[in-house]
């Protein structure tokens, strides 16, 4: 799981992380023989055998420009899939979550790229937290994405990254929070959890995500999609 994208090795920390490190990352992926993968693709998929050797789905949160600008050049140079999670009510605006100066791309910028290289997903409408929020309050935020995406004619898989990792955990709220899910007919929803997941998912809802982050060696890389939360 990706952030944001700098020219700066300096900046290369927490959700951000320089080039140098994310094109090292992606000829390791490549070098080493991993296929990377859409989540539409898992729907033909029946069991671990029909996967290839070396499986991985890479993700980035909250479509920056610096993404397009930086991510997505790598992507294609190295025969990458990845998918791309978009907070819609922020598009073609700044992020309030982060550093509120970061620019999120527009609806030309998002239909401009190649759905054989990357997928788009959902990030929430207003990039708020499921765990905070009513019933009520989750669907009108569905509600509100199904009108931005029919609105701007995008291509969005039904796929949901919980914006900052985080949804009802416990007892009736979760429950009633996954048949939301299955009501708007989202098929995988994408937590963080740090661990290598096993397919089929246990959950479709509790999809784990490895976090990279900005400071990690390569080492420590190829140790985290190896062996997830086990190495820690």
């Amino acid at each position: 799981m990706y952030h944001s994208v700098s020219r700066n090795l300096q900046e290369s920390h927490g959700l951000t992380i320089a080039i140098s490190k994310l094109e090292e990352q992606f000829a390791y992926l490549k070098e080493n023989g991993y296929q990377s993968l859409h989540f539409k693709e898992l729907q033909n998929i029946k069991g671990p055998k029909q996967f290839p050797e070396k499986p991985i789905i890479i993700t980035f949160d909250d479509v920056y420009e610096n993404q397009l600008e930086l991510a997505y050049p790598l992507l294609k140079k190295y025969s990458l899939k990845a998918c791309f999670y978009v907070p819609l009510k922020y598009v073609n605006k700044t992020d309030i979550w982060n550093t509120n100066k970061e620019p999120i791309m527009s609806v030309s910028q998002l239909q401009s790229l190649d759905s054989d290289v990357v997928e788009l997903g959902l990030h929430s409408f207003a990039h708020n937290n499921y765990s905070q929020m009513t019933d009520d309050e989750i669907q009108a935020d569905f509600d509100l994405s199904k009108d931005f995406i029919l609105k701007n004619n995008l291509e969005i898989h039904n796929t949901l990254a919980y914006p900052y990792g985080k949804y009802p955990r416990k007892g009736e709220a979760k429950t009633r929070f996954f048949n939301l899910l299955h009501q708007n007919k989202i098929a995988y929803g994408l937590r963080i959890g740090n661990r290598v997941n096993a397919f089929p998912f246990k959950n479709n809802y509790e999809i784990q995500r490895l976090d990279i982050k900005g400071e990690d060696s390569l080492t420590t890389f190829k140790r985290k999609i190896k062996y997830g939360k086990l190495w820690f």
